[in-house]
């Protein structure tokens, strides 16, 4: 065991970390995006997903190394994406629904 301490975690970390988790848990229709076309993203990555490697489709060859894999994380980042939208999309759609052409709630 060394006799270094574990440093705290900084305020500016703190802050960029809470912006991720922030910003990967809002649903992307919030930003534009119709929610049939997340969804639609969403069953075309988990499609990806099951697709046993080096199966019918890959789009980079698992054995290249470091970037092997990355088409499978944006598989699951999609996967993420379509239930974000699922399980919160539904409370951004119901808020902008109560709002008149003003932006004021009725």
């Amino acid at each position: 065991m060394s006799d270094k301490q574990i440093e705290p975690i900084k305020d500016a970390d703190k802050k960029a970390l809470s912006a991720f988790v922030e910003r990967i848990t809002e649903p992307l229709s919030k930003h534009g995006w119709p929610a049939w076309l997340v969804y639609l993203f969403a069953a075309l990555g988990f499609i990806y997903i099951l697709n046993p490697t080096a199966g019918l489709i890959e789009f980079i060859p698992d054995n290249i190394p470091v970037i092997g894999n990355l088409d499978e994380g944006v598989a699951f980042m999609l996967v993420l994406a379509g239930l974000v939208e699922f399980f919160e999309g539904w409370k951004y759609r119901k808020s902008s629904e109560n709002k008149d052409d003003t932006g004021k709630e009725e």
